[in-house]
């Protein structure tokens, strides 16, 4: 399955793969919504991977969050791969 993003209440939904073929478009669409919304929440319930490329996207859209003085919140039973990758050890 390809990526789907969603937006419902300040929140958006990933549903799918986060991977070489995906991850940009993940950026692309995580930009938009730094730009569009208060603060972001990125829930990563549906998400049944996450490569490298997937993580590096994560570590992009953090770091246009903090350019842009945002907020990123990452939930979902996924979301300990991702702290880790940012040295966060935070258990699930």
């Amino acid at each position: 399955m390809a990526l789907q993003v969603t937006h419902t209440n300040g929140t958006v939904y990933l549903e799918g793969r986060i991977n070489s073929a995906t991850a940009r478009l993940f950026i692309i669409r995580a930009e938009h919504f730094v730009e569009q919304l208060k603060n972001l929440t990125i829930n990563i319930n549906k998400v049944n991977e996450i490569d490298r490329d997937g993580i590096e996207a994560f570590k992009t859209v953090w770091s246009i969050a903090l350019r842009n003085n945002k907020k990123l919140k990452i939930t979902g039973l996924n979301n300990t791969k991702i702290f880790n990758q940012f040295g966060l050890n935070i258990k699930a």
